[in-house]
């Protein structure tokens, strides 16, 4: 009678650290998962500014430069393709990010051509609405760069605690997948050729 007590009790403690571990495992997980969500939302946040700018400036940039239309037609289209690119935050796979990351920088692109054309325009550059509008353009870019720093901190810090055992039994078990992180472009590392 007493062993059996005895196997009953070493079962229940056993049970008991087990649901402890597990739980305490997996509640970690979503929050992490949902820490990585968060951080998502806030890149997508910053881009939004960036594409809420880009009217102001065009149309600013239109009103002194009408025949750059080839231009501004070009930012419009860019920004459009740009805000309809958008991911499921439980879908945040490489794939998905790329896509993203190319619609942006589609944008980004045709905003730099925008700023080459500007450059022919005295007038326009020293236009007040238009260099607030540039500033809040740069600042809005180092944002941009400080939330995808953000979210590949928080992707990394996910991505290895469900890699670490026991952990990534869990993880597998309740289907916790490993988030994907921005990089940089292709040719990020060739030096622009410069010619006068």
């Amino acid at each position: 009678m007493k062993k059996s007590w005895i196997i009953i009790i070493v079962i229940a403690v056993i049970a008991i650290f087990i649901y402890s571990s597990v739980k305490g495992t997996y509640n970690k997980m979503v929050a992490m998962d949902e820490a990585v969500v968060s951080q998502w939302a806030q890149v997508e946040n910053v881009y939004q500014r960036r594409a809420d700018l880009i009217p102001n400036l065009v149309n600013t940039v239109k009103g002194y430069a009408a025949h750059e239309q080839e231009t501004l037609t070009g930012v419009v289209e860019a920004r459009a393709k740009a805000t309809s690119t958008t991911i499921d935050p439980s879908n945040l796979n490489a794939a998905s990010i790329q896509a993203f990351q190319q619609a942006q920088s589609g944008l980004s692109s045709a905003l730099s051509k925008l700023m080459v054309v500007v450059e022919r325009y005295p007038d326009l550059k020293a236009n007040q609405n238009f260099l607030e509008l540039q500033a809040q353009l740069e600042g809005t870019e180092n944002r941009i760069t400080v939330e995808r720093q953000k979210f590949n901190n928080s992707a990394q810090t996910f991505n290895t605690y469900i890699k670490q055992f026991p952990k990534n039994i869990y993880a597998n078990i309740f289907n916790f997948e490993e988030k994907a992180y921005f990089k940089a472009q292709e040719n990020a590392n060739e030096v622009p050729k410069v010619e006068f």
